[in-house]
């Protein structure tokens, strides 16, 4: 069980948002925090304690007028930290490579894989042809309707057809080096995580080789040990608004010593 820092950048500026409030019209988001510091920063802050695989989100879409400085400000990540970012937003087979020569480890793909609420395994095959699956991170980010958690596309705002269950991973498993689940019901509110949603992720992660991270409402330490007790230390998990990194209590050095 590791943890995985991010680096969420809306508008030009390092941010940390509630996930469900994110809109595309005028690029509107209830803000938890908004950063002095630019992603740089915070890139350099993981490379010197030898944190890998934050993931560095573009949270406008690329028909916003922010995109270009959004996109911007996540290369000036990657280059301070060559190897040592994932970086995702808007990301797809023929961009992806340009994100990898940037210095990107891997890079994070939802929309691009899904239309019509569907899976494209032709886009799964052009992307995995592109950079090869061991860069790729397929963001299987989840909201709760009707008793099932499915899969959202297009900064959270859009529901597929795909359920969250330990076979879609294994299905999947073999376009990708990762998944990355945001529990978008509870992202950003820091009152506690999706333990319905973490048991699943624990069920899948014993039937798959591929490493798992979850993020969402993480505000105690409490939380992060209930997360190893559900999945057995087989999920790793992301902390945002809560880390003091991000104006939160949970301390950024202790998470370190403790789950690096």
């Amino acid at each position: 069980m590791k943890f995985r820092p991010c680096i969420d950048i809306h508008n030009g500026k390092v941010k940390q948002i509630v996930g469900g409030s994110l809109k595309d019209a005028g690029d509107k988001a209830k803000e938890n925090f908004v950063s002095e510091h630019d992603s740089a920063w915070y890139a350099n802050l993981f490379k010197a304690g030898g944190v890998k695989n934050a993931h560095v989100i573009l949270l406008n879409s690329q028909d916003s007028e922010h995109f270009k400085a959004t996109r911007e400000e996540g290369i000036k990540a990657l280059k301070a930290f060559p190897g040592g970012l994932q970086i995702g937003g808007g990301v797809n087979a023929v961009n992806a490579k340009s994100y990898i020569k940037a210095g990107a480890s891997h890079v994070i793909v939802t929309s691009y894989v899904f239309k019509d609420g569907e899976i494209l395994f032709d886009n799964l095959r052009a992307l995995r042809y592109a950079v090869g699956a061991d860069k790729v991170v397929l963001d299987l980010s989840a909201r709760f309707l009707n008793g099932d958690y499915y899969v959202v596309t297009d900064r959270w705002q859009k529901f597929t057809n795909v359920r969250i269950t330990p076979a879609v991973f294994t299905h999947l498993s073999e376009y990708c080096d990762e998944f990355l689940i945001h529990g978008v019901d509870v992202e950003g509110k820091k009152h506690g995580i999706d333990e319905k949603l973490i048991r699943i992720l624990g069920d899948a992660a014993m039937s798959t080789r591929n490493a798992i991270t979850y993020a969402g409402g993480i505000s105690t330490y409490d939380d992060i040990s209930r997360i190893e007790e559900l999945t057995d230390g087989k999920v790793n998990f992301s902390v945002g608004s809560a880390l003091d990194l991000y104006g939160g209590k949970l301390e950024y050095k202790e998470l370190v010593s403790r789950y690096r």
